[in-house]
């Protein structure tokens, strides 16, 4: 394997514009910038090699913005931004987005799905559209859900089977309570072939000031079963991540979590699956 792959990770430049999702003083460490160059060093440290980098806040303008740092820095290997799903012209706005000079990056798109008041906003017919677009363009859509949006979210898979998914953060089950209802629906989802799962976020879920690898093992362990390796796919969620670990923490937690696995498949999380999913080149 030519390096590890950083599947899921952010950028923000609070000059440019303000994350409406920091709510509250828990949120101060991420109220800095934070850019590529400061994960460089990080990701060098790890053997990461490559990265998608995933969209912030659900506006257009960001998207652009991360075509061209993609486009101009070689740790980058692909974009996953943002289009509004239930406009008329998302098959438009893809298009635009690919025909730019930097559009090769693009990648996949998402939306803050567990935001939504509607925990069945992904049945409806207006964003089942946008996601038909998304196929159409030939790119990926990230799944950010909680347990509350894993039924719609079922449902929505399965009525767009030529759609790749992937699900972020194991769609954030708090981390210490029961593993269920998260473990059935996540099953439930698994049991679809046209989604995978990434192996992240799962630090902030946990207690952020003594969570141990011992906590996080059985939700892991139910992702590395439902999906198997070839179907996931590790990310940093850096900087989120800094709320409760460090980056190389993180990365340590990840490799602890896989222990299990042959070499072949702690190959495919840490790089093959999100390289053949997302086409990174």
């Amino acid at each position: 394997m030519n390096g590890r792959v950083d599947a899921h990770h952010h950028i923000w430049d609070l000059s440019v514009r303000e994350q409406s999702w920091m709510v509250g003083p828990a949120m101060d460490p991420l109220r800095r910038n934070f850019s590529i160059d400061d994960l460089a060093p990080l990701a060098a440290a790890t053997d990461v090699t490559a990265t998608v980098m995933v969209q912030t806040v659900g506006v257009p303008e960001e998207t652009p913005e991360f075509l061209a740092v993609a486009a101009d820095n070689e740790l980058v290997a692909g974009v996953v931004g943002w289009v509004d799903l239930k406009a008329d012209d998302v098959a438009d706005a893809l298009a635009r987005l690919k025909e730019r000079p930097d559009g090769e990056w693009l990648k996949g798109i998402r939306h803050q799905v567990h935001d939504e008041e509607d925990p069945r906003w992904l049945c409806r017919s207006d964003v089942r559209a946008g996601l038909a677009a998304v196929a159409e363009a030939g790119l990926v859509y990230d799944l950010l859900t909680k347990t509350p949006q894993l039924p719609a979210a079922v449902e929505t898979v399965r009525a767009l089977p030529e759609l790749s998914f992937v699900v972020d953060h194991i769609s954030k089950p708090v981390v210490g309570e029961s593993l269920e209802p998260w473990e059935a629906e996540l099953r439930s989802l698994a049991a679809l072939p046209n989604v995978c799962c990434k192996l992240s976020g799962m630090v902030t879920e946990a207690s952020w000031t003594d969570w141990k690898v011992s906590d996080l093992q059985p939700y892991a362990d139910v992702v590395l079963d439902a999906f198997g390796p070839d179907r996931v796919m590790f990310g940093s969620d850096w900087p989120v991540c800094l709320l409760a670990a460090s980056y190389s923490e993180v990365m340590q937690a990840g490799v602890d979590l896989t222990s299990g696995l042959t070499s072949t498949e702690r190959d495919a999380v840490f790089g093959d699956t999100a390289r053949r999913v997302y086409d990174l080149t």
